[in-house]
């Protein structure tokens, strides 16, 4: 199993960046597939980037797509995302998940692990 813990949330002004950052521990972070969703208040779980295991393949939600960078630093146990123009829309509690797969799913359910949450508000 692998546990899971977000940080890197914030206030910010749009048009602003944050780093998240989802550390990972307990088992090889290298053999997960890696991904950020987000949720806001009266809304679904949404996709928002994913990572494969070596980090050479990614993808993105249309919605972040040119603003948003998914990366990972295997030797840290890290994964990361840089949110620069940042809008109100984008705000959520932003999840990192994780799965032991070289497939990258796209959607929530393909995801057994997950962090506690960390708050993104992006004030007008």
């Amino acid at each position: 199993q692998v546990q899971l813990v977000e940080s890197g949330g914030g206030l910010v002004q749009a048009g602003g960046s944050l780093r998240l950052s989802c550390a990972a521990s307990g088992s090889t972070f290298s053999s997960y597939a890696m991904a950020w969703f987000r949720q806001a208040p009266g809304k679904e779980r949404e996709f928002v980037a994913a990572i494969s295991w070596g980090g050479g393949s990614t993808s993105y939600a249309a919605s972040v797509k040119g603003r948003f960078t998914i990366s990972r630093d295997n030797a840290k146990n890290t994964m990361y995302l840089q949110m620069n123009s940042l809008k109100p829309e984008d705000t959520a509690v932003y999840y990192c998940a994780a799965e032991r797969s070289r497939v990258v799913p796209v959607i929530a359910a393909g995801y057994d692990y997950w962090g506690q949450g960390t708050q993104v508000t992006v004030s007008s």
